[in-house]
C-alpha cells in the first residue's frame, strides 16, 4: 500500500492523487483544499475576462491601485500593507525580511509555518494545542514560548481545527509579545468564513500592537487559489523589512485585477456564502457523526474529524481516492493521530455524494484488506441513485 498524496505536505495536489489512483486530475472531488464552494464571484470572473489585454504588460510592483482600495476597505494606511502572492509569501517574507533565528509555532498548525522558518535557516520550536480545548494551547504555554522565539506563528482561527483564541487572548498575548520582543504573526487567511460578529481579531485594534502582524488571503474566500493573493498588515516598519525582500513582480498583473474585483461590491457575496458555508458545514458535522468520526467545533469551511476506529487517515484516503474522492490526511501534524482527516465544506451535492460514499466503504470494506492492498485492488462500491459522473461541482 502506497502512503499519502500530501507528497509536497499540502491539499489540493489532484495531479498526485492522479498519478496514484488513476483518472483525470480534474474529475477528482477535492476535499482536502479548503476554498469557497460557491467559485469566484461573477464580477471577478468579468473583471479578468476584460483585463486579458493587461498579460502584455508588467503588473505594477508597488500594487498601488490594489493597496489603496484594500486601504479603504480595511481602514488602514498603505504603508501598513504588503501584498503577496498569496498569505505563503507574507510569511516568506516575514521570515527574510525579520530573519528570527527562532520561530515558534503553536502544533497542530499550518505546516507552511515550520517549513519555511527551517528553509530560511531559524530554528522551530512548539507547543501543543489539547484535544479538551478543540486542539488550542494553553496560553500561558504559548508566553511561555514567545519567552525563547523571536517571531511566534498563530493561526486564527487555526488550519486545521477551524477554531478561534477569543480577543482577549490575543490582546494578552499581545502584550507578552511587547514585553519579550517578540514578533506575534496572526494567520486570518480563513477569518472571511466567520461571521463579522464572531470574527476575534486585533485588526481594529492594529496601533495599538507594534509587535504584531497580521496575514490575511484572498485565495480561499474568493476562491482564485491558482491566481495566488494574500496580503499583510503591520506597522510600516515591519512592512518596509518585508517589501525589501519582495522579488520585484511576484504578484501577476490579473491576481491584482482580481484582487480590487473582490472588493467592490462584494458584501452579496459574503453574506451569501457565510449562509451557505454555515448550513453546509453543519450538516457535513452531522453527516460526519453519522459515520462514526469524531468532530471538532470549528468555524471555518473545513472540518477536522477522527475516524472511528479501526481506520487510519492513510487507508480511508485511500478507499476514497480509488472512488474519486480526495480528503487531506491529518496523521503527519505534530500533536494529532494516525485517524485525523480533514475535510472542506463544499456544495450540498458534493458533501451529500461524500457521506454516501464514506458510509458505504465503512460498511462493505476492511481497513486491513485496504491497508494491504494497492489503491487499484480495492473494490468500487456502487453507490445506488449516485450520479457516477465524478466531474467536480
Amino acid at each position: 500500500m502506497t502512503g499519502m498524496i500530501e507528497v509536497f505536505g499540502h491539499g489540493g495536489d489532484v495531479e498526485t492523487a492522479a498519478s496514484r489512483f488513476g483518472g483525470n486530475p480534474a474529475d477528482f472531488l477535492d476535499f482536502s483544499a479548503n476554498i469557497n464552494p460557491m467559485g469566484p464571484p461573477q464580477n471577478v470572473l468579468h473583471a479578468l475576462e476584460q483585463g486579458l489585454q493587461t498579460i502584455l504588460r508588467y503588473p505594477d510592483p508597488g500594487h498601488r491601485a490594489f493597496k489603496a482600495r484594500l486601504s479603504e476597505y480595511l481602514g488602514v494606511q498603505p504603508d501598513q500593507i504588503s501584498v503577496g502572492n498569496g498569505a505563503a509569501e507574507s510569511m516568506a517574507l516575514i521570515l527574510l525580511g525579520l530573519a528570527p533565528r527562532t520561530v515558534g509555532t503553536v502544533e497542530p498548525g499550518f505546516s507552511e509555518y515550520s517549513a519555511l522558518a527551517r528553509q530560511f535557516g531559524a530554528e522551530v520550536l512548539h507547543v501543543y494545542g489539547r484535544e479538551a480545548m478543540d486542539w488550542r494551547a494553553e496560553v500561558a504555554d504559548i508566553e511561555r514560548l514567545m519567552d525563547q522565539v523571536d517571531l511566534l506563528f498563530l493561526g486564527q482561527p487555526n488550519n486545521p481545527n477551524g477554531v478561534q483564541y477569543s480577543v482577549e487572548v490575543l490582546h494578552r498575548l499581545a502584550r507578552s509579545a511587547e514585553r519579550t520582543d517578540t514578533i506575534l504573526v496572526i494567520d486570518e487567511a480563513f477569518m472571511d468564513f466567520i461571521p463579522e460578529a464572531r470574527r476575534q481579531s486585533l485588526a481594529p485594534r492594529l496601533n495599538e500592537y507594534p509587535q504584531v502582524i497580521i496575514i490575511r488571503s484572498m485565495t480561499k474566500f474568493y476562491a482564485i487559489p491558482g491566481l495566488r493573493l494574500g496580503y499583510a498588515m503591520a506597522r510600516p516598519e515591519l512592512i518596509q523589512a518585508m517589501t525589501a525582500k519582495q522579488v520585484t513582480w511576484s504578484v501577476n498583473g490579473l491576481a491584482l485585477i482580481a484582487g480590487e474585483a473582490c472588493l467592490q461590491d462584494g458584501e452579496n457575496f459574503e453574506q451569501e456564502t457565510l449562509a451557505y458555508v454555515s448550513r453546509e458545514r453543519k450538516l457535513l458535522t452531522e453527516g460526519l457523526e453519522a459515520c462514526g468520526c469524531q468532530v471538532t467545533r470549528g468555524e471555518a469551511n473545513f472540518i477536522l474529524a477522527c475516524l472511528p476506529e479501526p481506520w487510519s487517515a492513510t487507508v480511508m484516503q485511500a478507499a476514497l481516492g480509488e472512488r474519486g474522492i480526495l480528503i487531506r490526511s491529518c496523521a503527519m501534524y505534530p500533536g494529532l493521530g494516525e485517524r485525523h482527516v480533514r475535510f472542506a465544506v463544499k456544495d450540498a451535492d458534493a458533501n451529500g455524494r461524500l457521506l454516501s460514499v464514506m458510509q458505504s466503504v465503512i460498511a462493505q470494506s476492511n481497513p486491513q484488506h485496504i491497508s494491504q492492498s494497492h489503491p487499484q485492488d480495492i473494490p468500487h462500491v456502487k453507490e445506488g441513485g449516485l450520479n457516477d459522473d465524478l466531474t467536480v461541482s
